[in-house]
Order: structure tokens, then C-alpha cells, then sequence
């Protein structure tokens, strides 16, 4: 309880700054924007973009709030149950959107599974599960927010990078008043942040501008891209449901390594089987057949001993990439596989 009592203080008094102080804050602001100016003008955006960019910005308290916010838990608490979420997440309304997208666009998702290797449902499950295909977005002004987040310092070299890779989108010819988004930087359809926006997004309808926010041909090409990117394995589930043994030695199968990217979600997997090796301790798919003999999978069991289990392969990793949560990576996976049935 004291360290959400301390978080809620501070955002009170955060919220309460009177008008000498907000004003004081106002100005630190302004004076980092000259240097975020500079530093931007050194990275090569150009004079039309930094001017653009930086037309009106004011400093938004409310993203800050936000980030302050996150949640952290204690460190020992135990995870809380998948089932809640995946409801809630997989649920029919979603699944139904999707198979919608999923039936008109099949010829548009064919080409661009042939093409990256990226499953056409999981194209859909992701844009479903960004922004509820297109629904939200995000409505902050991500140069005032992605500044204000740099200025607020606990990450500012990260949310500078991402001020200066909006500012080139602008440059990249997406208009001022497109940059929109969540108060973290995310936006459009995948909610791609500035710098993946510029590395991955990508013009599929051929006009000659990678348009995430209204364009279904580039939102879907440009999810896939990231997913190519970042290794997605053709022809190789992402995972699937598992019933497991009761007697299983789950000892045995801890994985004794620790991942130099989010440790807490992969110490929930256990090490790494066959699916031949997984088949022979007596585990069984719950609605398909089994992958190849050769393909590695680990278990993950995210309501505990008893419940659904998952083999998840290398390209669940993948979903991971973008965004690092075992029950976001899973009701992906779980919607992907719905919206194709």
C-alpha cells in the first residue's frame, strides 16, 4: 500500500501545481525544446519539419501522469490469471471484426503471407488487438507528449530519439496534423512507434506514401513487415493449446537461463523440447494435429497446473517483440487462430 499511496500523492500534487509553479514548468520546458531544436536540426530534419514539429508544443502534464503511473506491482506477487484476460480480449465482438477484415481482404492478405510468411489472421488478431481495428488510435499530440516525456527525464534519451524520428515522418511527407496517437508515442493503426514507423512501415496500395492510419493495404503490409523483421518462421505455428499431464515433472523442464530482455516474462517458460519430446511426456494438442517432430516449443502454463497449457514456438517470441507480455503474445496467437476459422 505505500508505494501506491506515494505514487498517488505525487500525482496529486503533480495535478495541483499551482500557477507560478505550472508556470515555472512551463518555461523549463520551453528552454529544453531550444535544445531538442538543436539536437534535431544535428540529426538532419530539416528546417520545414523542425518548424512544423515544434509550432504550439506546450508541455503535456497528462502524459507524463501517465508514464508516472505505470503499474509495477510488488516484486514477489504472483502473476494473475490469463483466463480473465483472454475473455476479455478474445472475445466474440473482436472475433467477429476480425473474420469480417479477414473475408473481404483475403486476396490483399494472401499476397502479403506469400510474400513475408506472416500468417493473414495474425496480420488481423494485431491490428485488432492495437487499436481495435482502427477504432482508437490515440488522440495525444505525439510531439508535445514524446517531448514532454524527454523533458520529464526518467527515459529521455529513448523519448527523444522518438520526438526526432516523429519530427522526420513529417519530412517523410505525413502531415502535422496526423501525428496522433497514445500518450507513449504509439500511433496509428498497429500503433507503430515514430522509429518503427520510419524503419518498417510500409506503402502497399501504391501510392507512394506509407499511410497507417487510413490505408488497410499499408496497416496490414506494414504489421507483416514487422513481423518479417523481427523473424517470423513461414510455416511454423506461433503455438497452441495443450492439455498436460498431472503427473508431468515440471523440475525437470525449468528453463535455467535468464533473458537479457524481459526476464519476468520468459522465466514463466519452461526449457526448450521437440515437439516429438513434448508429444512423449504425454502432452496433447486440444484442436489440431501436431507440428513437425523437429519443431521446438516450450510450455507455458498461465493459470497454473491443472489449466489450458501452451507450446509456444520461436515465433511466439516474435509477438513478444511487439509488445512484451505473455497474455498480450497469447490472445494474439488466440485470436489469429479464431479469425481464420
Amino acid at each position: 500500500m505505500g508505494r501506491i499511496t506515494n505514487i498517488a500523492l505525487a500525482l496529486a500534487a503533480w495535478a495541483g501545481l499551482g500557477g507560478a509553479a505550472a508556470a515555472d514548468e512551463e518555461a523549463g520546458f520551453q528552454a529544453f525544446l531550444q535544445q531538442l531544436r538543436q539536437q534535431a536540426a544535428a540529426r538532419g530534419v530539416s528546417a520545414q519539419a523542425i518548424a512544423a514539429g515544434f509550432d504550439g508544443l506546450t508541455l503535456s502534464r497528462r502524459a507524463i501522469e501517465l508514464d508516472r503511473a505505470q503499474p509495477g506491482g510488488p516484486i514477489n506477487a504472483p502473476p494473475p490469471n490469463f483466463e480473465p484476460y483472454r475473455r476479455s480480449h478474445v472475445d466474440a465482438a473482436r472475433i467477429g471484426r476480425g473474420r469480417a477484415i479477414y473475408q473481404a481482404t483475403r486476396a490483399r492478405l494472401a499476397a502479403i503471407e506469400r510474400e513475408t510468411g506472416v500468417p493473414e489472421g495474425m496480420m488481423v488478431a494485431i491490428w485488432g488487438h492495437e487499436s481495435n481495428y482502427g477504432t482508437y488510435t490515440g488522440n495525444f499530440d505525439l510531439p508535445s507528449a514524446l517531448a514532454s516525456l524527454a523533458y520529464e527525464g526518467r527515459r529521455r534519451a529513448l523519448f527523444t530519439d522518438e520526438f526526432i524520428a516523429a519530427l522526420k515522418m513529417i519530412d517523410r511527407g505525413v502531415p502535422r496534423a496526423r501525428l496522433k496517437g497514445s500518450w507513449a508515442g504509439a500511433t496509428g493503426n498497429p500503433q507503430f512507434l515514430p522509429s518503427v514507423y520510419l524503419r518498417l512501415a510500409r506503402d502497399a496500395d501504391g501510392d507512394g506514401r506509407a499511410d497507417i492510419w487510413t490505408s488497410e493495404a499499408d496497416t496490414l503490409a506494414s504489421i507483416a513487415n514487422y513481423f518479417a523483421d523481427a523473424g517470423w518462421r513461414r510455416g511454423v505455428p506461433w503455438g497452441f493449446a495443450v492439455g498436460v499431464p498431472a503427473g508431468i515433472d515440471r523440475a525437470a523442464l525449468a528453463n535455467r537461463t535468464v533473458a537479457p530482455r524481459c526476464p519476468k516474462v520468459f522465466e514463466r517458460h519452461s526449457r526448450w523440447l521437440t515437439m516429438r519430446e513434448w508429444r512423449a511426456l504425454g502432452l496433447a494438442p486440444v484442436d489440431r494435429a501436431w507440428p513437425a517432430d523437429d519443431v521446438l516449443a516450450t510450455l507455458i502454463e498461465p493459470d497454473g497446473p491443472g489449466k489450458t497449457g501452451y507450446l509456444t514456438t520461436g515465433n511466439y517470441r516474435v509477438i513478444l517483440d511487439y509488445n512484451c507480455s505473455n497474455f498480450y503474445a497469447l490472445s494474439v496467437g488466440l485470436l489469429a487462430d479464431a479469425v481464420e476459422k
